[in-house]
């Protein structure tokens, strides 16, 4: 999505539509799976009712469950999918029906809202201010509450096929015999690399619908843009993870994630795979939903660099796994957006070249149509591509380890291109251990997790 002048748009649909309204949610039970179908009001004007299907197997442990937890739960899940349908319209107020949070809870709503839509303001040329943008109103007196329950020690991993939930799957397979994927809306490819490695996993998926309303108003000319996915993830994620008895809620999200998207400031498309995210998160379900959920990232102490030479070192997964958002559901790679670039360039220094161009079908370092994002990429540009990809550091560092080993005369287009630039002055100099060997201690890993995870990249980066 580019860059556009939707400020009037804003201010236009702000007036139009002056309250959004989380009016409740339905739960339907059957044998054999969950639903839940929330309901907001767009100013008495459109309804949307979007849908979410928990589907039940044998390891379900539902009936141990109290009520009112997963009745805070699906209360929780439909604050954080409100945000998808508000954003078409940015009405300054939004109006919580039936239950009560407290100024601390709704201030930490406000704070997710601006940050998790950062992009989608960007984007869209909205520059909101983060105390008038909107106001959160309670209009119920029913408070949720906070409860303890008895979870095993297992580990619950999102599994979206591409090389980072790849990695923690395959460690984390090999250390632990309780493992459960948890699949939302899932495609071929996920489904793929789950058995990649050759184990039979054990397995939960959810269903997630998009009303059709919120894509008819898309079309009709309101808001649109990126919403945070990896904070519905993580919402969603608790209700799986009571309903499967599961303590530990094991994301794949890198240090890299942290990093700003736009220069000098705190928009970032991956707010909600960052540390502060993951700290809120915590803390707020702690405080308000359950203390006994552990929600962490399995990969926050390593970096991109890292992750590829982790993953370089899993064959089993490279005809299999997708990082590309374009061409994941049709299960290819489509070669042309900074995703399938990023992705490349981080994992080239570790998987031979022949191997390279088979998983991609050419070598994206030839293709002169993705100089702008290549330079994008390399920080030569204000911003970076808002996708989901690596540091300008972990980038550049990547590109002259490339450099360094190769053994031909003539380095691929792009590469010729980058030994021209300062960047490449600066970073043929450093050391490459120093990226490969450094450890973000900003992270919640158990220490099994921990050690499980650090042996492996010793093993890896040895040879390096």
């Amino acid at each position: 999505m580019k860059k556009t002048d939707n400020l009037k748009t804003y201010h236009k649909l702000r007036n139009k539509y002056p309250c959004f309204i989380y009016e409740g949610f339905e739960v339907t039970k059957e044998s054999n799976y969950t639903e839940l179908a929330f309901l907001f009001n767009l100013s008495d004007k459109y309804f949307f009712k979007p849908r979410l299907k928990l589907f039940l197997n044998d390891d379900v442990k539902i009936d141990n469950l109290s009520e009112s937890l997963l009745e805070n739960i699906f209360f929780h899940i439909g604050m954080i999918e409100m945000l998808s349908y508000w954003k078409a319209t940015c009405s300054p107020r939004i109006i919580i029906r039936n239950y009560k949070l407290n100024n601390t809870q709704l201030s930490w709503w406000k704070k997710l809202y601006y940050h998790g839509l950062g992009e989608f303001f960007y984007l869209n040329g909205i520059k909101p201010d983060l105390e008038n943008f909107v106001v959160f109103e309670n209009d119920g007196k029913q408070k949720l509450e906070r409860k303890s329950l008895k979870l095993s020690d297992s580990n619950l991993i999102p599994m979206g096929g591409g090389k980072d939930s790849a990695v923690t799957y395959e460690l984390l397979s090999k250390a632990f015999e309780d493992n459960t994927l948890f699949f939302l809306n899932p495609g071929q490819i996920a489904t793929e690399v789950a058995h990649a490695n050759g184990q039979k996993p054990k397995t939960v998926v959810v269903e997630r619908t998009i009303c059709p309303q919120l894509l008819a108003l898309n079309k009709k000319g309101f808001l649109n843009g990126h919403t945070p996915f990896s904070a519905v993830l993580s919402f969603i994620s608790l209700w799986v993870a009571a309903c499967y008895g599961t303590r530990h809620l094991v994301l794949s999200n890198e240090s890299s994630a942290n990093e700003s998207t736009v220069v000098g400031t705190k928009i970032n498309h991956q707010y909600s795979k960052s540390f502060e995210y993951e700290y809120d998160f915590r803390l707020y379900t702690s405080q308000y939903i359950s203390p006994d959920f552990n929600y962490f990232s399995f990969l926050r102490p390593v970096n991109e660099l890292q992750i590829g030479c982790l993953f370089g070192r899993m064959p089993s997964y490279f005809s299999v796994f997708r990082s590309c958002n374009v061409g994941s559901k049709k299960g290819v790679w489509c070669g042309h957006c900074p995703k399938c670039l990023f992705t490349y360039i981080i994992l080239a220094p570790f998987i031979k070249e022949n191997n390279m161009i088979a998983i991609f079908g050419k070598n994206l370092l030839e293709d002169h149509s993705l100089k702008e994002t290549f330079m994008q990429l390399v920080g030569l540009s204000s911003t970076k591509p808002f996708e989901c990809i690596g540091t300008i550091k972990e980038v550049n560092t990547a590109l002259c380890m490339i450099i360094k080993q190769s053994q031909s005369s003539q380095l691929p287009l792009l590469l010729s291109l980058y030994t021209e630039t300062e960047n490449y002055k600066h970073y043929i100099k450093n050391d490459d251990k120093l990226l490969l060997e450094h450890l973000n201690h900003k992270h919640f890993l158990p220490e099994p997790h921990l050690e499980v995870l650090l042996r492996a990249l010793k093993r890896s980066t040895k040879h390096f």
